[in-house]
C-alpha cells in the first residue's frame, strides 16, 4: 500500500506544480522543480528502480514542454556514459579471464602469513580490484578466499574462539571497507565520480583529467585504507592471534586452481595497462599529436574495442553475449542525472541557489564546505550514493557559485563522501555481502562505520581546505 502511494505521489507532485496557480520561482522553474521533486521521491524510497526513475526526464522533459526531447537524449549519450561503459567493458574482461582473481591472490601472498598481515592483505588487494571494477564484484571475488581462511580458525584445535571472531569480523568488515574506499581512487572506480565528471563536463565544459583525480584519490584512499586498518586490528576488534601458515597453503591452492598465467589473460593485462598509460600520459600524447585529440572516453573506448576484437584460440576475448553481466541500468543513471542538472541549470535554479548563499553573510566558506561533506556523507547510508550525488551536484555547485569559490573545490570532496558509507549493510552491495556471511552483527558494523565515518570527514574536510585548490583549477 505504501508503495502504490509514493507511486501516484510522485507524479501527483510534479503535476502540482505544473498546474498551480501561483508561481513559486518561475513557471518554466517550477515545472523542472516538479519533476526533481517526483524524481527524488523515488530515488529516496526506490519505489521503482533508481534506473526507471532516470527515464522521467527523457519522458516528460517533452511532454511539460521543458525540453525537445533532442536536447534531453543527448544528455543520456554523454561521452562521459561512453567513458564509464569502457570502463565496464575492461572489467568484465578482466572478470571473464579471472584475472582479477590471479592479480588479489598475488597481492594476499605478498603480505605474509600473520593474522594482521593477512587482514592487510585482502585490503590492499580488495582496494587495487575496485580502482578497476566495481566494488560489488571485487567483494565477491574475495569473500570465498576469506572464508577458506576463517575456516581454518573454526575447525583448529580450541575452535571458533573470541580472538577468531575477531579475526573474521575484520577481514570481513576490511574488504567491504576496502572496497568502498578503493572506488574514490579513480574516476571509473565508482558511478558516484563519474556522475560529478559527466555534470561538469555537460553544465561548465570543464573535462576532470583521469589522472588529476588519482593525484586527489589515491592519497586519500591509501590514508583511509591505514585507518580502517587500524581501527579495525588495533582498536575495535583487535585478534592478538598468533601467526599461521596453513593460510599460505590456501592461497598455494588457489593459485594452482588457477595454472599458468594463460595468453587471454597476458592480452587482457596488455590491454589493461595500455589504457592506464594512456590516460596517465594522454596530455603530454596530445601535445606531440595534436591531431589525436585523446580523450580519456576515447581511450576507454578503445579498451572495449580492443576486448571485443582481440582474438585467442580463435575466439575474441569477449562476445557481445557477455555484455548481459553489464550494468546498464547505471548508464541510464547517469543520463537520468545529467538531464535534471541539465533543466536545473537552463532555468536558473543553480543560479538561484549560489545568489542565497552569497547574501548569507554569516557562515564561513569552511563551515558551508563541511556541513554539506558530513550531510552528503550520512545520507549516503540511507540511499544510493549515485542518485545522491545527481541531487547534489547542482545545488552544490549553486553553493560554490554563490561562495565565489571553484566548483571543484567543494564538489569533489561531497562526491567523495558519498563513498564513504561505513555504517550500514544497505548503504552499498559491499557491506550487505560481508554482512551476510554471518560474522558481521549490524552494531559492529555501525560501531566501527561511525568511528571511520567521523574520520573520513575530517580527512575530507583537510582535503577540501588545502590539498584540492592545489590540485584543480578552472
Amino acid at each position: 500500500m505504501k508503495k502504490k502511494l509514493i507511486l501516484v505521489l510522485g507524479p501527483v507532485i510534479c503535476l502540482f506544480f505544473f498546474f498551480s496557480p501561483f508561481e513559486i520561482i518561475s513557471p518554466e522553474a517550477d515545472k523542472v522543480v516538479g519533476v526533481a521533486l517526483w524524481m527524488i521521491l523515488w530515488w529516496i524510497t526506490e519505489t521503482v528502480s533508481i534506473s526507471v526513475t532516470a527515464l522521467i526526464p527523457l519522458t516528460f522533459y517533452p511532454l511539460l514542454g521543458i525540453m525537445p526531447i533532442k536536447e534531453v537524449a543527448i544528455s543520456y549519450g554523454h561521452p562521459i556514459i561512453f567513458l564509464f561503459f569502457g570502463g565496464f567493458v575492461l572489467a568484465l574482461a578482466l572478470e571473464k579471464v579471472k584475472l582479477h582473481r590471479r592479480v588479489a591472490l598475488s597481492i594476499i601472498k605478498l603480505t605474509g602469513t600473520s593474522p594482521n598481515k593477512i587482514i592487510l592483505g585482502f585490503m590492499l588487494a580488495t582496494a587495487f580490484l575496485s580502482m578497476w571494477i566495481s566494488n560489488t564484484a571485487t567483494t565477491v571475488v574475495m569473500l570465498p578466499i576469506a572464508y577458506s581462511v576463517i575456516e581454518l580458525l573454526i575447525h583448529d584445535e580450541d575452535g571458533f574462539t573470541k580472538k577468531d571472531k575477531n579475526f573474521a569480523l575484520s577481514i570481513m568488515l576490511g574488504i567491504a571497507y576496502s572496497a568502498n574506499v578503493g572506488g574514490i581512487a579513480t574516476l571509473i572506480g565508482t558511478p558516484p565520480n563519474i556522475v560529478l565528471a559527466g555534470f561538469m563536463e555537460s553544465e561548465y565544459g570543464y573535462n576532470i583529467s583521469f589522472l588529476k583525480w588519482m593525484v586527489v584519490g589515491i592519497p586519500f584512499a591509501i590514508i583511509m585504507l591505514f585507518f580502517i586498518y587500524f581501527i579495525l586490528t588495533k582498536v575495535m576488534y583487535p585478534n592478538n592471534l598468533a601467526s599461521f601458515e596453513k593460510s599460505n597453503e590456501i592461497i598455494d591452492l588457489e593459485m594452482k586452481k588457477l595454472g599458468k598465467i594463460n595468453k587471454s589473460e597476458i592480452i587482457v593485462l596488455i590491454i589493461f595497462i595500455f589504457a592506464i598509460l594512456l590516460w596517465i600520459s594522454k596530455n603530454y600524447i596530445n601535445s606531440l599529436f595534436p591531431a589525436l585529440s585523446l580523450t580519456d572516453t576515447t581511450i576507454s573506448m578503445i579498451a572495449a574495442f580492443a576486448c571485443f576484437t582481440a582474438i585467442q584460440n580463435n575466439k575474441t576475448i569477449l562476445a557481445w553475449e557477455d555484455t548481459k553481466k553489464l550494468p546498464w541500468g547505471i548508464l541510464i543513471l547517469f543520463g537520468g542525472g545529467l538531464a535534471l542538472a541539465s533543466g536545473l541549470s537552463n532555468v536558473g535554479i543553480i543560479d538561484m541557489i549560489g545568489t542565497a548563499v552569497s547574501d548569507n553573510k554569516m557562515l564561513s566558506i569552511l563551515l558551508i564546505g563541511s556541513i554539506l561533506i558530513t550531510v552528503m556523507l550520512f545520507m549516503t547510508e540511507l540511499m544510493s550514493n549515485v542518485a545522491l550525488v545527481a541531487i547534489f551536484a547542482p545545488m552544490v555547485a549553486g553553493v560554490a557559485i554563490g561562495l565565489n569559490i571553484d566548483l571543484l573545490h567543494i564538489l569533489i570532496p561531497v562526491t567523495m563522501a558519498s563513498s564513504c558509507a561505513f555504517m550500514l549493510p544497505m548503504s552499498t552491495p559491499p557491506n550487505a555481502i560481508v554482512f551476510a556471511s554471518g560474522h558481521v552483527k549490524v552494531a559492529q558494523m555501525a560501531r566501527a562505520g561511525f568511528l571511520l565515518n567521523i574520520i573520513s570527514i575530517i580527512l575530507l574536510v583537510l582535503f577540501f581546505q588545502f590539498i584540492i585548490p592545489l590540485i584543480f583549477k578552472m
